[in-house]
C-alpha cells in the first residue's frame, strides 16, 4: 500500500492545504496591520487629528501590501516562468530589492497628488483634503485586492490615480481635475503594452534569426549573446539612473546613457569571457543557448524590483505623507516630506504583500499567458527597460504593468505567428498529395503539434522530399490553426486582463467617491 507523501516543510504543508494557506496569509497580513496600529497608537503620535493619521497609516499599509501582491509579479514573473528563478528565490529577491528601492531611492519629498491629476488648491478645507486622500488610498487598495483575488495583474498607479480622481471630483467637482493629464494616462493604456510588445517581439525574432535558427548555435551564441547582454546592461543602467535614482542624482538622459555605456562595456568583456568558457561544454541546442541568459535574468529581476520599489512606493505612501503634512502643519501641499516611519511602512508593506500573495500573480505572468523560456524572458525584461526609457524621454505616463504584460503578449503572438506560418506552408505542400489514411494523418498531426519551430522546419523539408501521403481538408486546416493560436497565447486570459485594465480607473474612482462621502458624513 502506497503511503501518502509527507510534506518536507511548513511551506509544503501549507501548499497542500489551501484553507490553511489562506488562514496563514490572512493571519500574517492582519498581524502587519496590527503592528502598524500599535506603533501609531503607542508611538507618541499625539498631534491633533492623530486618529485620522492612524486610519491613514492602516490604509497605506493595506495599499502597500496589495501593491506587493499584484504589481511585483511583472518584475519577476518571466524569470520564474522561464526557470531562471524558483518561486521562493524570486519572492526573496523581489522582497529585498523592492524594500531597498523604496528606502534608498524612494525620495525624501514626494508628490502628494499622483501625476498632478487634480489641483489641491481647489480643496480649501484641510479636512476635506484628508478625507479625499484617505478615500483614494482605501479605494485603490481595495481594487488591487479584488484584482489579485481574480488573478488579474493591473496597474497600481492607475488604481491610485483613479482613487484620487474619483475622490477629487466628489470634493471639488469637475473643475478640480486636470483632464489633459487624464487624457495622457488613457493614451498610455494603448501605447505602453503595444510598445512593450513590439520591442520584445523584435528582439526575440532577432535572436531566432541570429542564433536559434543557425545550424551551429554554439558558435552563433559566442558571437551574438555577449552583445545582447551588453544591450541589456546598458538599458538597465540607464533605466535605473533615470527612474530609480533621481533623488540621489538628477542626471540628464545623456549622462544616464553614458553611465549605461560604461556598464555595458564592462558587462560585454565579462560575459564574453564567460560564454567562451561555457561554449566548450554547451549543447548545440536551444536549451544550451537558454542557459546563457540565466544569470542576466536574475539581475534583471533584482534591478526591476529595485526600480519598482523606488517609483511605486509613492502609490502607497504618497497619500499617507499628504495626510501627515495636512494634520501636522494644517496646510495642503502639492509636495510633502516623508517621515522615516511612513517610508518604512511602504517598504515593509511591499515585501509582506509580495511574500504572502505575490506567487499567484507571478505564476499568471510567468507561465499562464504564454510559455516562456529564458530567451523569451530576456526579451521581456529588456523590452520593459527600453520602453520606460523611451516613454520618459517622450514625456508619456506609462505603466510598468502594462509594459511588462504587453511584452509577454508580444513574444507569445510572435511565436503564434511563426508556428501558424510554418503550418500554412506545410498545409500548402500536403494538400496536393493523395491519400486519406486517418491513422497516418492523426500520427502526423500529433507529431506536428508537439514539434518545436525547428522540428516543424525539418518536417516541412521531409514532406517536400518524401511526398508524404497526408491530405488536410480546409476545415481541418482552420481547426489546426485555431489550436495553435490557443496554444501560443491564452485568449481568455488576455481578455480578462485587458478588461481589468479598462475598468481600473473608473472602478477605483467610484469607490473613492463613495468613501469620501462616507468619511465626510461621519466626521462633519
Amino acid at each position: 500500500m502506497t503511503q501518502p507523501a509527507v510534506p518536507d516543510s511548513a511551506a509544503d504543508y501549507l501548499a497542500s492545504d489551501a484553507s490553511a494557506a489562506r488562514l496563514f496569509r490572512l493571519g500574517v497580513g492582519s498581524l502587519f496591520l496590527l503592528l502598524i496600529w500599535a506603533f501609531m497608537h503607542f508611538g507618541g503620535l499625539t498631534v491633533p487629528g492623530s486618529p485620522l493619521l492612524l486610519v491613514a497609516a492602516l490604509f497605506g499599509g493595506y495599499m502597500a501590501m496589495n501593491i506587493g501582491a499584484n504589481d511585483v509579479a511583472n518584475n519577476v514573473g518571466p524569470s520564474v516562468g522561464s526557470g531562471a528563478l524558483t518561486m521562493t528565490g524570486a519572492v526573496i529577491i523581489a522582497a529585498i530589492f523592492e524594500a531597498a528601492g523604496a528606502l534608498i531611492a524612494g525620495g525624501e519629498v514626494i508628490s502628494t497628488i499622483k501625476g498632478g491629476i487634480i489641483n489641491p488648491e481647489m480643496v480649501a478645507d484641510p479636512r476635506n483634503f484628508i478625507w479625499l486622500m484617505t478615500g483614494a488610498v482605501l479605494a485603490g487598495a481595495m481594487w488591487l485586492n479584488l484584482a489579485t483575488i481574480l488573478g488579474a495583474p493591473v496597474s497600481t498607479t492607475h488604481s491610485i490615480v483613479g482613487g484620487v480622481l474619483g475622490a477629487g471630483l466628489a470634493a471639488g467637482g469637475l473643475a478640480i481635475a486636470n483632464w489633459g493629464v487624464m487624457g495622457s494616462i488613457v493614451a498610455s493604456w494603448v501605447i505602453s503594452p503595444m510598445l512593450g510588445g513590439l520591442i520584445s517581439a523584435a528582439f526575440l525574432y532577432l535572436i531566432k534569426l541570429t542564433v536559434l535558427y543557425k545550424q551551429d548555435r554554439v558558435m552563433a551564441a559566442r558571437r551574438v549573446v555577449p552583445w545582447l547582454i551588453a544591450v541589456m546592461a546598458w538599458a538597465f543602467a540607464t533605466y535605473l539612473v533615470i527612474k530609480a535614482l533621481p533623488e540621489i542624482w538628477d542626471a540628464s538622459f545623456l549622462e544616464a546613457a553614458g553611465v549605461g555605456l560604461v556598464i555595458a562595456a564592462i558587462a560585454f568583456q565579462v560575459v564574453r569571457a564567460g560564454i567562451v568558457r561555457q561554449a566548450a561544454t554547451m549543447a548545440n541546442s536551444i536549451e544550451g543557448v537558454n542557459g546563457l541568459f540565466t544569470i542576466p535574468l536574475v539581475f534583471a529581476a533584482a534591478l526591476l524590483s529595485f526600480a519598482h520599489g523606488a517609483n511605486d512606493v509613492a502609490n502607497a505612501i504618497g497619500p499617507v505623507a499628504a495626510i501627515n503634512e495636512a494634520i501636522t502643519s494644517g496646510d495642503i501641499a502639492g509636495q510633502a516630506p516623508i517621515p522615516l516611519w511612513v517610508m518604512l511602512l511602504g517598504a515593509v508593506g511591499l515585501a509582506v504583500g509580495l511574500a504572502l500573495y505575490g506567487p499567484r500573480l507571478i505564476k499568471t505572468v510567468g507561465s499562464e499567458i504564454t510559455e516562456l523560456d529564458k530567451t523569451r524572458a530576456y526579451c521581456i525584461a529588456l523590452a520593459a527597460a527600453i520602453t520606460v526609457i523611451i516613454a520618459s524621454q517622450l514625456g508619456l505616463p506609462v505603466s510598468s504593468t502594462h509594459i511588462a504584460l504587453g511584452a509577454v503578449f508580444g513574444v507569445g503572438f510572435l511565436r503564434e505567428f511563426l508556428k501558424t506560418n510554418y503550418a500554412s506552408r506545410l498545409h500548402g505542400i500536403l494538400e496536393h498529395h493523395q491519400g486519406n489514411d486517418r491513422e497516418q494523418l492523426q500520427a502526423f498531426l500529433d507529431d506536428f503539434r508537439r514539434a518545436s519551430v525547428e522540428e516543424m522546419e525539418a518536417m516541412i523539408r521531409q514532406a517536400k522530399e518524401k511526398q508524404t501521403e497526408v491530405r488536410l481538408k480546409k476545415k481541418e486546416r482552420k481547426r489546426l490553426k485555431k489550436i495553435y493560436q490557443e496554444e501560443m497565447v491564452k485568449r481568455h486570459l488576455m481578455l480578462k486582463i485587458v478588461a481589468a485594465w479598462v475598468i481600473t480607473v473608473p472602478a477605483s474612482g467610484l469607490l473613492a467617491a463613495m468613501f469620501y462621502f462616507t468619511l465626510r458624513g461621519i466626521f462633519v
